[in-house]
């Protein structure tokens, strides 16, 4: 297990966080980690608040024949849930297109003390932390949902998740093919009240 040690200016990590930008799906490619290098990775995101070990999310990961299989799930599900082409679509190039995804499940543990809603930020935090370590890692990485993750039958036929249970997220991982240009971001002075007694 890892030592704890007493905070100290990290401006490595500090810098990380400041510049860090998700990589667009579409654009990783192979290679993508080993099972050994994503360990580390998932170690990391399994330090997300939980509320006191109460840890209302797991991991699936999810490698190239499982996502070639989910693209046809998608496929099949897409068409019975009557969206048009272009929906369907979207949803089977999701999983055909990936070559590493992991399936961050939200668990719903009621609890007298822990609000539903502080379960679902737990989950989202658990995907934050899980894309954060990719992108640390050197890897390429995004946080997709998209309708065949929030779809009952494509979650508990596809992944076996159970009636308790709910995609937070997929996190994509891989070799990124290109490098995105930044894009705006939210300014401090418009998101930020100062308050002074």
């Amino acid at each position: 297990m890892p030592e704890i040690r007493p905070l100290s200016p990290n401006p490595a990590a500090l810098e990380f966080l400041l510049t860090r930008r998700s990589r667009p799906a579409k654009t990783l490619t192979t290679p993508i980690p080993s099972r050994e290098e994503l360990r580390p990775i998932l170690t990391a995101a399994a330090r997300s608040p939980d509320h006191g070990k109460l840890e209302p999310w797991r991991f699936i990961v999810l490698e190239k024949p499982a996502l070639t299989r989910l693209a046809a799930l998608a496929g099949e599900r897409g068409q019975v849930l009557g969206l048009d082409e272009v929906q369907v679509q979207k949803g089977v190039d999701q999983f055909a297109n990936g070559n590493l995804a992991i399936a961050v499940v939200e668990i719903v543990k009621p609890n007298e003390k822990v609000p539903a809603v502080e379960i679902t930020y737990s989950a989202g935090a658990a995907c934050l932390q899980l894309l954060n370590a990719a992108l640390a890692s050197g890897w390429g990485a995004n946080w997709l949902s998209g309708w065949a993750s929030h779809d009952r039958e494509f979650v508990t036929r596809g992944l076996g998740l159970a009636d308790n249970e709910r995609i937070a997220g997929l996190i994509h991982i891989g070799t990124e093919k290109t490098v995105p240009p930044e894009r705006p971001r939210p300014d401090l002075e418009a998101v930020t009240t100062w308050v002074s007694e």
